[in-house]
């Protein structure tokens, strides 16, 4: 079977030559049922810290499978550290929203309360389980974490100090972003996205006067929230990120 064609899997227990680790349910079942996979068929499991390994099913249950480890394919790598900061949308463009932003490489997805945030509350599980998926068939080696939403200042007044915050502004009044980006090219980084209807002008004073933000601009037209985001992180990457790499598969 063509690698393309093998199951990947992220999992949680380690990768080592000989190992063995249970899967979840609900990867179990994606195995069984859909792939119609039984004992004795590789498998390709992935997590950051080990890379990629060949695992062959020793035990098969209705909602057990357990995986030995056998061989790696893909040695750990190292991947832009990139956060996208956003404020929550609607259910499906949000699910759309971190399901591509797996796929652009970011490490970690912050969503936040602004005084424009429409969305009240958002499924963190939904939304963890859509970054690993996107993350299994992009054939990226880690998973960002989505973290518990917070409101604006608090993550503005405990952020840390090597990491810089490229504002994303509609208003039109930053920099180009790819001026921005060639200038912050190395270290941690962070991309932030408003609300619908954008900040509120309290809050881009507020932001404007902290000496890790960098406010820029995404061109002549206004963009979804969605939009803005994914066009962001690809600029950020093509110019500052991990896109001068090539793949190695």
């Amino acid at each position: 079977m063509p690698d393309r064609h093998r199951p990947r899997l992220y999992v949680g227990f380690p990768l080592t030559p000989g190992g063995a680790g249970d899967l979840e349910p609900g990867q179990a079942h994606y195995l069984r049922s859909v792939f119609r996979l039984g004992v004795g068929a590789l498998v390709a499991a992935f997590n950051e810290a080990d890379g990629e390994w060949y695992c062959r099913i020793v035990e098969m249950g209705k909602s057990h499978v357990r995986l030995r480890v056998e061989k790696q394919s893909r040695s750990p790598e190292p991947e832009t550290d990139l956060w996208l900061l956003f404020a929550p949308i609607k259910r499906a463009r949000l699910d759309w929203l971190v399901e591509k932003a797996t796929e652009l490489g970011v490490s970690a997805l912050l969503p936040m309360w602004t005084a424009r945030t429409q969305v009240e509350r958002i499924n963190l599980e939904r939304l963890q389980a859509h970054a690993i998926e996107a993350a299994e068939q992009s054939e990226r080696l880690s998973v960002p974490k989505v973290h518990l939403p917070e409101g604006l200042d608090k993550i503005l007044a405990s952020w840390p100090a090597d990491r810089q915050l490229i504002l994303c502004d509609e208003t039109g009044a930053g920099e180009p972003l790819a001026d921005a980006a060639t200038r912050l090219a190395a270290g941690p980084t962070a991309l932030l996205i408003g609300p619908e209807g954008g900040f509120d002008q309290r809050e881009l004073d507020a932001m404007s006067k902290l000496s890790f933000v960098s406010r820029v601009g995404l061109g002549p037209r206004v963009l979804r929230a969605e939009t803005a985001a994914l066009a962001g992180l690809a600029v950020f990457q093509a110019i500052a990120g991990d896109w001068c790499r090539i793949r190695t598969r």
